[in-house]
């Protein structure tokens, strides 16, 4: 067995059961190991009756004085009884599960472990799991691993596949011991059987660093080989700046910062250079990215070529067509721009590949559509991919591939500090919009607690009254019994009932269908919908500048940086805009970390203090970053592995550039899995 046997070569992994992990990604033995914990399960000592919270897990030991009782309501079963301590009483409920009438008997001790609800003025305890003094008891020292789920799939099924796994994986080192040594780095196989089921907090943290690391290693690795093969490519175009883009600056109503004016010499000049130009933007929202790329796509256009704009949604690369073709129209610019989505017709489709590959067009944008193997380009001289993090270092090559080695523009609005800018974007130069346009009114921003989140719906819909749209960010999509915090189903359904029924409410998260999420962007961008209740997937959108309104729930969850980003959804038209903080955090720290989004709009400042503040990362909930599509590594919280991580990397290219060496074949090995599995390697 390895890492590329297929999930139905363990044990009791069945055709039925395949599919069920197959909904969730998990093909091979190797995504199964990969498929690490979402939180972990402590269990702690009783508590005494008498000092039970709400709306919290707890673990209780009682006595049950009255027999359990099933009572049937519209086909559902519903099973109560009762259980005493020497403090009180509290009730207990299953839903369907009426074996608890057989198993629990009367008199008898069990522990009961469950999320307390308050009904009237008594507090109760649905589907608490129930266990014996001895069974608890071996528990208490361990650490339970929990998943994400699906339809069909359970924690125990998860569990039960994984040990297996670990069993029967004969795990090889790919790192010498020297470096594991000197980075402080457990092996990897003992990483990934910690990280899966840890016996304490010490053993996961340490599993945590050594696969964040083996994730930083490999990407960083992938990325020196582009670096060194970008170096020596040239160009055959012959690109001068012919008036198209001073002629569309003269026409804006606004004029261009001193940072665009800078950044937009560095693009013209490498344009006309001999070098082909790997250029990164970076910038905050609101920045003014969009108009440069839109001049680099001009210029290449009156030259007689073609360029490519990728965008992440289908929503964004609409927006951004709308926009280019605004501009041109108004300019009274000759160049043809085109859409290029997953979505079109397929005589759309065929339509758009013919203008394509004639040259008719000559600005092309879309979403990954623009790298199919039916998009041909009659002569693609320039790859722009907006809020680049979000595609792979694979799809990022496929697109410059469509072309003789095409220059390239990657934006990102992702605040991320310098030192770490500089090893994530190896493989690019750097130029940062620092300015923001002179127009645009600082957001007003607010911290507070959860006894503040009625004046905030007030607030909202004072603002929807006057025309606005608000956004609500929660870190969950739906309930845990594990992770205290707000989810988007469950929020979505109160904020309705809080505000007028002409208020149109609806939700959006990550789990929903491409166009799905497209469908409901799109609503919201035609103000058919006032009030986003959704969860970070809204990080990276579309413009809505009718939007004036960000709540962020549970805010304490989130990293600064990424809190930043959020905030920029809005402040994005001519209306004042707001950012609302509301944290469940009870300690004095969470307050004052926030506070620093009050005193700044800087995205580069709030980043490096991020960077500074964090420790690591929350193992034992949300994660707090969502950034670049690392599976477990976070950019922040492993900041300094992510340094080891790169020096390691350096030294072992140094010395070994070709991986020939008898101590480097497994890391070899490993590297060109990962090259070869398509969408297999890791993302940037």
């Amino acid at each position: 067995m390895n890492l590329e046997s297929p999930l139905d070569s363990l044990k009791g992994i069945g055709e039925k059961t395949k599919k069920f992990f197959g909904t969730v990604g998990i093909e091979t033995v190797g995504d199964l190991l990969s498929y690490y914990p979402r939180a972990y399960e402590r269990y702690e000592e009783p508590v005494s009756m008498r000092d039970l919270p709400q709306d919290e897990v707890v673990t209780i030991r009682g006595v049950l004085t009255a027999p359990v009782v099933n009572r049937y309501y519209a086909g559902k079963c519903i099973s109560t009884t009762a259980c005493t301590d020497e403090s009180g009483e509290v009730l207990l409920t299953w839903y369907n599960m009426p074996y608890q009438k057989n198993s629990l008997r009367t008199g008898m001790t069990y522990i009961f472990r469950g999320k307390t609800k308050k009904k009237g003025k008594r507090l109760l305890i649905e589907q608490a799991a129930v266990f014996q003094e001895e069974q608890y008891e071996s528990l208490t020292t361990t650490l339970q691993p929990v998943y994400s789920l699906t339809k069909g799939m359970t924690v125990r099924m998860v569990q039960k596949a994984v040990k297996q796994a670990l069993t029967e994986m004969p795990f090889a080192e790919y790192l010498p011991e020297e470096p594991r040594e000197r980075y402080h780095l457990c092996p990897w196989g003992e990483a990934v059987s910690w990280m899966h089921f840890p016996d304490s907090f010490e053993t996961l943290q340490k599993a945590h660093r050594r696969l964040a690391f083996d994730e930083f290693f490999f990407f960083l690795l992938q990325l020196q080989s582009l670096r060194e093969h970008r170096a020596q490519e040239t160009h055959s175009f012959h690109i001068q700046a012919r008036g198209a883009a001073d002629h569309l600056i003269a026409s804006l109503p606004y004029s261009l910062t001193g940072a665009q004016k800078r950044v937009w010499a560095d693009l013209l000049r490498e344009l006309q250079g001999e070098k082909v130009m790997v250029r990164l933007i970076q910038g905050d929202v609101g920045s003014g990215k969009t108009i440069l790329a839109v001049l680099a796509l001009l210029t290449v256009a009156e030259n007689g070529y073609q360029g490519a704009l990728m965008a992440p949604t289908e929503v964004l690369a609409a927006q951004h067509y709308d926009s280019v073709c605004s501009l041109l129209e108004e300019s009274g610019l000759p160049y043809k721009a085109l859409l290029l989505t997953g979505s079109m017709t397929a005589k759309q489709k065929r339509e758009a590949y013919a203008q394509m590959e004639s040259g008719e067009a000559s600005i092309l944008i879309g979403t990954h559509a623009l790298i199919q193997e039916k998009a041909v380009y009659h002569a693609l001289a320039l790859v722009i991919t907006d809020e680049q993090h979000r595609f792979g270092v694979r799809q990022r090559e496929n697109l410059a591939q469509k072309g003789n080695t095409p220059h390239t523009i990657v934006m990102s609005a992702t605040p991320i500090p310098r030192t770490l800018a500089v090893i994530l974007y190896g493989d690019l130069d750097i130029s940062v919009l620092n300015e923001m346009p002179a127009n645009r009114l600082p957001i007003k921003n607010c911290v507070v607690g959860p006894p503040w989140r009625p004046k905030a719906w007030d607030f909202i819909e004072k603002q929807v009254r006057l025309g606005h749209q608000a956004y609500v960010i929660c870190p969950m999509v739906e309930e845990s019994d594990l992770v205290d915090a707000e989810n988007v189903m469950e929020y979505t359904e109160a904020i309705r009932q809080a505000l007028p029924v002409d208020i149109q409410v609806e939700y959006l998260h990550g789990r929903m269908k491409p166009l799905e999420k497209n469908e409901v962007m799109g609503r919201f961008l035609r103000n058919e919908i006032q009030v986003l209740v959704s969860t970070t997937v809204v990080e990276v959108g579309v413009n809505v500048p009718n939007a004036t309104v960000m709540l962020i729930e549970n805010a304490e969850r989130f990293g600064l940086a990424q809190l930043h980003q959020l905030r920029g959804r809005v402040g994005r038209g001519d209306a004042q805009s707001y950012c609302i903080f509301l944290h469940g955090g009870k300690s004095s720290e969470v307050a004052e970390r926030l506070d620093i989004l009050n005193h700044s709009n800087d995205g580069f400042e709030i980043a490096a203090k991020d960077l500074q503040l964090r420790g690591p990362g929350e193992l034992f909930g949300v994660r707090q970053s969502g950034l670049m599509n690392f599976r477990l590594a976070d950019v922040y919280a492993d900041a300094d592995v992510l340094q080891l991580a790169n020096e390691a990397v350096t030294k072992i290219m140094a010395e070994d550039p070709d991986l020939s060496f008898p101590e480097h074949q497994e890391m070899k090995a490993i590297y060109q899995r990962q090259r070869a599995r398509q969408g297999g390697q890791i993302s940037l």
